[in-house]
């Protein structure tokens, strides 16, 4: 692959068997009954047989292919992301392609058992890719095991549906939406018409819950002011009736934090959810990771806080009332939403267990509030920030800032401090570093263009983080990379599109603004930011100090030859943590599946991929053996390699 791929790789940056309780496995498997591993998205596995001194014996044992490629025209294609992460459920492996059909599969074999396609539009531009990360499962206490739907798959599509099938056939659920011609359904789209087929999608899985099903969605950010809301729907999960609505827009009650100056929340499209959710069966909660309002780079017309943008909202799971919130960014004019499921965790303070939710942000951050109130377990303090806006905004003077743990990545970037492979490069970028605005985190867009950094991809991203529950260490993939964001006079956007078909040049239509976006990228294609651009961290929060931090990827599949060379790489997917002391991760763009030491961040193991690992792996143990699975099927915004493969690991069989 060429270098110049670089450009795209880095462009996409951009239970119990209770009413709502896990997924049902038989005595001697354990595992990842959900998305995040468990409800509260710890993405760890109480498994050990996998081991820091065996797992250099790992292999692969099975390999299956979704054909979700074949036969796709290109237009299609380059908006594939294969980003799923399989459950354990029913005895089966379960998961969605990015064209939302729903796979299970034996666990021990990797022999397909059912399928179910819903039959999407492809003819669509999704705003976010043809995405699907995942499933959710739920036993319907109230029904007899054997009775058909007594549990459920549920599905958020990327044309706006919510699907239920039958966890053993795959077939859908008659009872559930109100179409008799169209069972085991519920159109939970957009409350505004469409500017176009995909603006509006759900690509996380839902969350179920004392009988609920909740389901954000992922919109289109800046197209225009009057986007859909970003509403987030809760459903019945036996008869698809909807139960509650939450909008993380609070428009114009002056009585709800933030207070909204009247009428200017009229002006905003969405501060959805398009990250995955997470509940607290105990406390009956549910967490939303909101993102930040629309238009992204200009909030003139949104005076104010923009209350529940950018926080993590805590729900009663029953009648979405709101119980707290935190806000991690004020005012947000850089697209610094949350892009990361909640973490739910329990510390140890003065002797006590606390528990927490952990919430990693694109800006590097980490903050641990306390999770019956939302308060900060470390201290959070607001700092001044950059001003000096464009005409018609209205920043906010400071800053949440958390005082542990420290950033996670670089926040500023000095003027000639930008990074160059050979010294025409190194001067190309810091001659654009000189051009534009770089006073550090948060400094606003600017029509001469201002350096966002880190860039609107983070910091963290959907892959979130992994929590050993033991060792009480958190670990987080990040990135390191900047935009360039420059505003102009909405009159100008035509004339600009024109002449730059290729850039991302978008309208914001209804602000007195559009935007372009550019990566801080040199002549050669590489990041300007000094290496390594994309790391593993590992974070002790028992007293918020970083414990170890290392590259993560090479850029073999990215430079014109295959140089193993460890700068670390942009990387989109999670890590999962094992209860013998391992990290497992895709997710960079060197195309290959690695283990880490939990305690001292060496790597111990890695196995080339068939195709991208954009994706989180999962793991799980089968009859006595653990398994370890990921989709291997590359990211088409992100430039690698594109497949179709689901790839499970364990080491040999005893003899």
């Amino acid at each position: 692959m060429a270098m110049v791929s670089w450009r795209q790789c880095l462009a996409w940056v951009v239970a119990l068997l209770l009413a709502g309780g896990l997924a049902r496995a038989s005595a001697e498997d354990g595992g990842w009954g959900h998305y995040g591993g468990d409800a509260g998205g710890q993405r760890h596995v109480e498994a050990s047989a996998i081991t820091p001194a065996n797992v250099a014996n790992l292999k692969e044992v099975w390999r299956y292919s979704t054909g979700a490629l074949a036969g796709k025209p290109a237009n299609v294609r380059k908006r594939y992301a294969f980003e799923a992460t399989p459950i354990l459920a029913e005895d089966n492996l379960v998961f969605c392609t990015p064209f939302n059909v729903v796979v299970a599969l034996d666990p021990a074999t990797g022999v397909e058992r059912w399928t179910y396609d819903p039959g999407i539009a492809l003819d669509q531009r999704p705003a976010n890719q043809f995405v699907c990360r995942g499933v959710a499962y739920w036993q319907d206490a109230g029904a007899p095991l054997d009775a058909t739907c007594g549990s459920r798959i549920f599905m958020g599509t990327n044309d706006g549906r919510l699907i239920a099938l039958d966890a053993r056939t795959g077939k859908p659920c008659p009872g559930f939406g109100s179409d008799p011609e169209k069972p085991g359904e519920v159109t939970a789209g957009a409350d505004r018409l469409l500017v176009w087929p995909g603006e509006y999608q759900h690509t996380s899985p839902p969350v179920v819950s004392h009988g609920v099903v909740i389901l954000g969605s992922s919109i289109g950010d800046n197209a225009r002011v009057d986007a859909p809301k970003g509403t987030v729907r809760a459903y019945d999960a036996r008869t698809g009736r909807l139960r509650w609505s939450f909008d993380p827009v609070a428009r114009g009650a002056a009585e709800k934090p933030g207070s909204w100056a009247p009428g200017t929340a009229a002006h905003t499209g969405q501060a959805n959810v398009w990250a995955p959710i997470s509940v607290d069966e105990k406390r009956g909660l549910v967490f939303l990771p909101t993102s930040s309002p629309s238009p992204d780079f200009f909030g003139g017309l949104r005076a104010g806080d923009d209350a529940y943008a950018d926080s993590v909202v805590a729900l009663n799971v029953e009648t979405g009332a709101v119980q707290w919130v935190f806000q991690t960014v004020h005012h947000d004019v850089w697209d610094y939403d949350l892009p990361a499921q909640p973490t739910l965790a329990t510390l140890t303070r003065d002797g006590k267990p606390v528990d927490v939710v952990v919430q990693v942000t694109k800006t590097g951050f980490m903050f641990v509030l306390e999770r019956d109130t939302g308060k900060p377990f470390f201290d959070v303090v607001e700092r001044p920030v950059p001003q000096g806006a464009v005409a018609g905004e209205a920043l906010s003077p400071t800053q949440p800032f958390p005082v542990k743990p420290p950033a996670l990545v670089p926040q500023k970037l000095e003027k000639g401090g930008a990074w160059g492979l050979v010294w025409f490069d190194k001067r190309a970028c810091n001659a654009t570093l000189d051009k534009v605005r770089s006073d550090g985190l948060f400094t606003p867009p600017s029509l001469e263009g201002t350096l966002i950094y880190p860039f609107t991809g983070g910091g963290a991203n959907w892959g979130g983080m992994s929590f050993d529950p033991a060792r009480k260490i958190a670990v987080v993939n990040v990135n390191n990379a900047g935009h360039i964001v420059t505003l102009f006079p909405s009159a100008e956007y035509k004339g600009r599109k024109e002449v730059d078909e290729s850039a991302e040049i978008v309208p914001q239509t209804g602000a007195p603004y559009g935007v372009r976006r550019d990566l801080f990228l040199s002549p050669l294609g590489l990041p300007c930011t000094p290496p390594p651009w994309g790391s593993l961290v590992a974070v002790d929060l028992e007293n918020g100090t970083i414990k170890w931090k290392r590259p993560l990827g090479t850029v073999r599949d990215l430079a014109p030859v295959p140089l193993p060379l460890e700068w670390g790489v942009p990387n989109f997917g999670g890590p999962l943590t094992t209860d013998s002391g391992l990290i497992f991760i895709g997710a960079a763009m060197d195309n290959y599946l690695r283990a880490f030491d939990t305690e001292t961040g060496d790597e111990l193991w890695k196995a080339r991929l068939p195709a991208g690992g954009q994706a989180t792996p999962m793991s799980y143990v089968w009859k006595g053996r653990q398994f370890v699975v990921i989709a291997a099927g590359g990211h088409a915004r992100a430039g690698t390699k594109l497949g179709d493969s689901v790839v499970a690991y364990a080491l040999p069989e005893r003899k």
